[in-house]
């Protein structure tokens, strides 16, 4: 057996032993083992990974899934006792073997982030490319009859590939958007998702229960905003759609908002933040195209403009009348 087969072997055995429970001794010996050697805990972390993710993966796919497959082959632990040596030997084999056999079956996702300030752009192996914003989370899984992707916090831009075999489905929290092939942003703020459409068509779909969950369909210049069980759908010009996705060009396009969202804004993508001190200044109405990360050109052209005081705080600009 080749060094890296009995680390695994012995990552495996103790992830089953940890499943059942360790005893205060077994657990300080787990912790000599994984202090041994980088390697160690290199397999045992992605050993435990991936066990939790087939059960969160599970949760998204539902019935037939690989949390069911594993639940098939993996009784649940028993309640804590001393097993003997066999069986634990055997069940830490069984944990290997069915791991190594359904990352074949199953690809792990791939996860992308994005810094403040960030953007990148992902080419998948479909031909879909996708532009990530500032401060962004996402996770994709390309499989031989699906193609999905998880914004779990964020903004990004797709640029689906067609392929009528294979629907490309983007889940964010209980909605998810599904498409054969288009062009779209997705924004997601904690419960708030916005979903904007610059090309093709789109489907919506909300929570399995309460209003959301009807469908809603969304074509070019669609912009769909949903909380809770809650959608508003509006339409938009091409302008509009573009001054929102002028991100991708490393804009900001202001349309006369509030002084207090433009801050909220350039917020997203700047260490420095701003702070507007004052209910009048915040309510100041503003419009123009600005360089996202450039917040020093910013404040001083609202002090040049509106005569405003400027005041720097550390990494915080003051900002009042």
């Amino acid at each position: 057996m080749s060094a890296r087969n009995k680390i695994e072997e012995t990552a495996a055995y103790w992830l089953v032993r940890q499943m059942d429970g360790l005893s205060s001794d077994e657990q300080a010996q787990l912790d000599v083992w994984l202090n041994a050697a980088a390697e160690h805990r290199t397999a045992f972390w992605r050993l435990e990974y991936s066990w939790e993710q087939a059960g969160r993966l599970g949760a998204l796919r539902g019935p037939d899934t690989l949390a069911e497959a594993i639940a098939e082959v993996v009784p649940p632990a028993p309640p804590r006792r001393a097993l003997p040596r066999w069986a634990l030997g055997l069940a830490a084999t069984l944990a290997v073997a069915v791991l190594a056999s359904t990352a074949l079956l199953w690809p792990r996702p791939a996860h992308y982030v994005t810094e403040t300030g960030e953007r990148r752009l992902v080419a998948l192996s479909d031909g879909s490319r996708i532009e990530l914003n500032t401060e962004t989370r996402l996770r994709t899984a390309l499989s031989s009859d699906s193609r999905e992707a998880w914004l779990d916090e964020g903004e990004a831009y797709f640029d689906v590939a067609h392929d009528a075999s294979r629907p490309f489905t983007v889940h964010m929290g209980d909605r998810s958007v599904r498409v054969l092939g288009t062009r779209f942003s997705v924004r997601r703020d904690g419960d708030k998702v916005q979903v904007l459409v610059a090309q093709g068509r789109v489907r919506l779909s909300g929570s399995k229960a309460g209003p959301a969950a009807k469908p809603v369909i969304l074509v070019r210049g669609d912009v769909a905003t949903g909380m809770g069980a809650s959608v508003l759908q509006s339409r938009t010009s091409d302008q509009r759609v573009d001054d929102q996705l002028a991100w991708r060009r490393g804009l900001l396009v202001f349309d006369q908002i509030t002084l207090s969202d433009a801050a909220a804004e350039f917020n997203r993508y700047n260490q420095t933040q701003l702070k507007v001190l004052d209910p009048q200044t915040a309510a100041i109405r503003i419009g123009g195209s600005f360089e996202a990360t450039n917040v020093e050109a910013f404040v001083r052209l609202l002090q040049s403009a509106y005569g405003l005081e400027i005041d720097h705080d550390g990494e915080n600009i003051e900002i009042s009348e």
